[in-house]
């Protein structure tokens, strides 16, 4: 992940190395190297992502290329508010890595996770949660597509989803390789902490539409996006909701920068289908190639990469 900006974009290396002091660890060496269990740790993984994904940004920004909108999943929304001009590039790497450190408190005082479940629709799966738990022990956390979900909250609820799903061949379900329960009542608290230390920080009215996460809607005021990023920690991700935000507004060019490609494929089954360009932009050859083949469209989405998402 990022291999190809570490050794030579002076920007991206300006972000490594801020977020590198702020964890207290050598991000280049694990992001490269490894060992995965210790990058998926959310304060290393984290501001690793956000300096990556803003890396790549800022290489199509330079060459000329700029959206209508942009929109993150969870953390990819900190990358977007950094993109659309709410908050400063550092800034962002310094709010993802409080944010990792937060997370990875809650993962230590419980035993939770996320569960994808696919193939099935939502009342389905709302059904499924209320049979199987408290409302404050198992939530939905992702509503990524029409037939794909993401459920967050005590292992032992999930594995019992998990077991209905497949007695009742309703569908399929596979573990989310993260260390807690993301987007749920366990957040609570660090919520509330969250809420605290981003308070002093400058945000800006953006420079580009955004559409936050705990909304699906695009928002102009700088003080509702910042009450939106904290509450985003324990909201849902309405990612099914925003991409139909996007085909409101006409968007048919979408971007997805950073690490994967899952967010191109939420795209497609989200109805953007043949008539719409979906660019995955990992690697600077992805940029290099695009540049080549330069059509202005008449309207350009970028979607900064996810954390988590499966």
């Amino acid at each position: 992940m990022g291999k190809d900006l570490f050794f030579d974009d002076p920007f991206t290396i300006n972000l490594l190395e801020l977020a590198c002091d702020l964890v207290h660890e050598d991000l280049r060496q694990l992001c490269m190297e490894g060992p995965e269990n210790r990058l998926i740790q959310a304060r290393f993984l984290q501001p690793s992502i956000v300096t990556v994904c803003l890396g790549y940004w800022n290489r199509l920004i330079n060459n000329g290329i700029k959206p209508d909108v942009v929109l993150g999943h969870s953390l990819g929304e900190i990358s977007s508010l950094a993109a659309s001009g709410v908050i400063t590039a550092e800034a962002a790497v310094t709010i993802a890595a409080k944010r990792g450190e937060l997370m990875d408190k809650v993962a230590s005082q419980c035993d939770g996770g996320m569960l994808a479940v696919m193939f099935m629709d939502r009342e389905t799966v709302d059904s499924l949660i209320k049979e199987a738990a408290d409302p404050d022990l198992l939530v939905l956390a992702n509503d990524n597509a029409p037939d794909q979900f993401v459920l967050s909250g005590e292992k032992s609820l999930l594995d019992n989803i998990a077991f209905l799903i497949a007695e009742r061949k309703l569908g399929k379900s596979k573990k989310v390789p993260v260390v807690g329960p993301w987007h749920s009542p366990f957040l609570k608290e660090a919520r509330f902490e969250y809420e605290k230390w981003v308070d002093p920080f400058t945000f800006n009215p953006p420079e580009i539409d955004i559409i936050l996460n705990a909304t699906a809607k695009t928002e102009n005021h700088p003080s509702t996006i910042k009450h939106l990023s904290s509450w985003q920690l324990t909201s849902p991700v309405f990612w099914r909701e925003s991409m139909s935000t996007l085909k409101e507004m006409g968007v048919n060019v979408l971007f997805e920068i950073g690490p994967g490609k899952v967010l191109s494929g939420l795209a497609r089954v989200n109805n953007f289908r043949k008539e719409s360009r979906v660019l995955t932009i990992n690697k600077l050859d992805d940029i290099n190639l695009l540049l080549k083949d330069m059509n202005q469209p008449q309207s350009t989405q970028v979607c900064e990469s996810a954390d988590y998402i499966s």
